[in-house]
């Protein structure tokens, strides 16, 4: 069964490898044009592991955070907002995420040609070292 997403959002999560990667890359291809939001919700490790065993997980996605700017500069992204999470007003009480980023890029192709670069998959090791789960939810740009 074929689905078009022209003109609709979609989410795509574990885009890095497997069943995601070949996910993400039909994504790039569906259809769906122009700028794309990029939401990411986090939940952190108390402690790092991997690459950052030895720091808070908070630490490990503040490396990662101030490494990736290059790379989302070099594709005409940019992080829009983002902070802690300090209550949920509809959901659950207890805090189900630790913070929320929300970043811009000007295509789903200039997404994925970011988080396919060599460079780009080894500072990724410090998003993995420092979130115990997150999300990441594509959603189009209808507001500017």
């Amino acid at each position: 069964m074929q689905v078009s997403l022209a003109g609709r959002a979609a989410v795509v999560t574990g885009g890095s490898k497997g069943i995601g990667l070949a996910v993400a890359a039909q994504f790039a291809a569906s259809g769906a044009d122009g700028p794309v939001l990029m939401v990411n919700l986090l939940r952190f490790k108390e402690r790092a592991d991997g690459v950052d065993e030895g720091i808070s997980g908070v630490e490990a996605y503040g490396r990662y955070a101030e490494a990736v700017q290059p790379f989302l500069a070099g594709v005409g992204g940019r992080v829009l907002l983002g902070g802690p999470v300090t209550e949920s007003v509809i959901g659950p009480d207890e805090g189900e995420w630790d913070a929320v980023f929300v970043a811009q890029y000007p295509s789903r192709k200039a997404f994925l040609e970011m988080t396919s670069k060599p460079e780009y998959l080894a500072i990724h090791a410090h998003r993995a070292a420092a979130l115990a789960d997150s999300r990441l939810i594509a959603c189009t740009l209808i507001l500017e």
